[in-house]
């Protein structure tokens, strides 16, 4: 357990370090696929296909698409999909929206209340509306929120190795 821990806060600590260096997509992608790896979905054994979908930021879907698309996760595989509309948030375990679609994260929030939904946002107190986690720049370094009140009625698990580096709200 404690290389686990170790291991988590030196991959958020990396990233963070490279903050300056790599493109902010880069850095997203990459803290997206790692929030995944330390959250529990309750359909988790079930076989089936595990989607992400994106909407708002081009290159962080590519970027996913390259790097994870048919790839497993435990007895399902990842489907990197970027979504169209609003609507079909509802069909995904993770929806990442970008900065140049805030303007649909009411209707992505209504399409997704109650579902096992992870949802990630980038845009100033989209935390505090209810996305499950939000991205912050705090002192020029990439942090995240974490909306324990909207992970929860998600029916979904955040590790506490994953909530010790949040800002929790």
């Amino acid at each position: 357990m404690k290389n686990l821990s170790f291991t988590v806060l030196a991959v958020f600590s990396l990233i963070g370090s490279f903050a300056q260096e790599k493109p902010t997509y880069e850095l997203h992608a990459g803290m997206v696929y790692n929030f995944i790896k330390y959250i529990q979905w309750p359909n988790e054994t079930e076989d089936g296909d595990f989607i992400v979908g994106v909407m708002g930021d081009d290159n962080l879907f590519d970027l996913l698409k390259t790097r994870y698309d048919g790839k497993p996760k435990g007895s399902k595989k990842y489907v990197i999909k970027k979504l169209a509309s609003a609507g079909e948030a509802a069909s995904c375990q993770v929806v990442y929206l970008g900065k140049s679609k805030n303007k649909e994260f009411e209707e992505i929030k209504n399409t997704t209340t109650g579902k096992p939904v992870l949802t990630i946002t980038d845009g100033n107190g989209l935390g505090q509306k209810g996305s499950c986690i939000n991205f912050k720049v705090i002192d020029g370094k990439l942090k995240f929120e974490l909306n324990q009140a909207t992970v929860g009625a998600s029916n979904l698990k955040v590790s506490s190795q994953l909530s010790s580096m949040a800002i929790v709200i």
